[in-house]
């Protein structure tokens, strides 16, 4: 185990520090995230990441890669967004079929 730093806050329970070692471009990537999405710093939008994977480990890796496909492919007009009153019309159009 790494030589951790702990320190406890007079309103919340104790935090570790940890060191992380990412690829440039990776950092490069989580910096323009977490100020897109407002985040208040690399750390909260890191914690908040964290902290969804350990809540949701059925969401697996696949489905976030998934999610950045269909991210990029509207970023680069390769795709566009369908509302939610289009997605219910196609659903009636697919069971008026049957």
């Amino acid at each position: 185990m790494s030589d951790a730093e702990t320190s406890t806050g007079d309103d919340g329970p104790e935090t570790v520090q940890i060191n992380l070692r990412l690829t440039q471009a990776f950092l490069d990537d989580i910096d323009t995230t977490w100020e897109e999405q407002g985040f208040n710093s690399r750390s909260e939008f890191l914690r908040y990441a964290a902290r969804d994977a350990i809540k949701h480990p059925e969401f697996s890796r696949e489905g976030w890669k998934q999610i950045a496909a269909s991210e990029h492919d509207l970023r680069t007009g390769e795709a566009e967004l369908v509302s939610r009153e289009d997605v219910l019309t196609m659903m009636d159009d697919d069971t008026d079929g049957e």
